[in-house]
């Protein structure tokens, strides 16, 4: 047996977290001698206790391990580092776009970059048949997911979609998750509606306000500013129904972001 700082020494982890472990019922002492109330750790312990550190250092939790330590076997074990991994790599992406927007800001504020003035037009948006796929994503970031999805269903049913497509955001307000979204694709003829897709005729809009957005995607956010403060300037509207955006020009036709082109359209109507 060894005294807990032997055991530390051996083991190259602290007093201290020793008996953290020890108070979180995480790792005991094979024993506490009966007369000095020392905690005394055996050789043969060592191989949990690097388990807990090596969990430990690749970012799970305490509650984590605990779990991990009860049903460790090779097949569960692998399953919960897959899990892991893919839960660091969120997060890195997450950590990157926060980098991103702060080297843009530095980039504005360094340039003294005045700020973008969009046009706002007024235009009336017929009714069109479209092949419609509508779903709950977890953000806004997961859009893609609805065109490859959309895009072999119309290669396994022989069906032509146009370059006409735009998405409809069926929520009544901005969400940063679980977003209703539904993408169209303009089509000439009906076909038979199938699960999630389906085809049917959208809604005509009389009166659609409409902003062209060059660039890429960063500027969508300062577009709907430059939009409100219009909105406030025309007293006689006020706004009603779902947004769409349109990508005119995107990642499928266009290497360079800063050739994009973004099509925002807000409904309508007189006050």
């Amino acid at each position: 047996m060894f005294k807990i700082g032997e055991f530390s020494k051996l083991t190259q982890v602290s007093i201290r977290m020793l008996r953290y472990y020890d108070e979180l019922d995480l790792f005991k002492p094979a024993q506490i001698d009966k007369l000095t109330g020392y905690r005394l750790y055996s050789a043969e312990q060592i191989p949990v206790l690097n388990k807990i550190i090596f969990l430990r250092d690749v970012g799970f939790t305490v509650a984590e391990i605990a779990i991990a330590l009860e049903h460790w076997d090779c097949s569960y074990i692998t399953d919960q580092l897959q899990n892991k991994r893919l839960h660091i790599e969120k997060t890195i992406h997450d950590e990157q776009r926060k980098i991103d927007k702060i080297k843009l800001a530095i980039k504005d504020i360094e340039e003294e970059k005045l700020p973008i003035h969009y046009n706002v037009t007024i235009k009336n948006i017929p009714s069109c048949q479209v092949l419609s796929l509508r779903r709950t994503l977890p953000t806004y970031y997961a859009e893609g997911q609805l065109w490859k999805d959309m895009v072999q269903y119309a290669s396994e049913h022989q069906i032509s979609l146009s370059s006409s497509t735009f998405s409809i955001y069926h929520d009544n307000e901005y969400k940063e998750r679980d977003v209703d979204v539904e993408l169209c694709s303009v089509v000439e003829e009906k076909g038979r509606s199938m699960g999630e897709i389906v085809f049917r005729s959208t809604e005509p809009i009389p009166m659609m306000a409409c902003t062209m957005i060059y660039g890429s995607f960063d500027h969508i956010a300062e577009a709907y500013r430059s939009f409100a403060k219009w909105l406030q300037e025309s007293k006689q509207y006020q706004m009603y129904g779902q947004n769409r955006q349109i990508v005119h020009r995107g990642p499928w036709n266009e290497d360079n972001p800063a050739n994009y082109l973004t099509e925002i359209q807000i409904p309508i109507q007189w006050l």
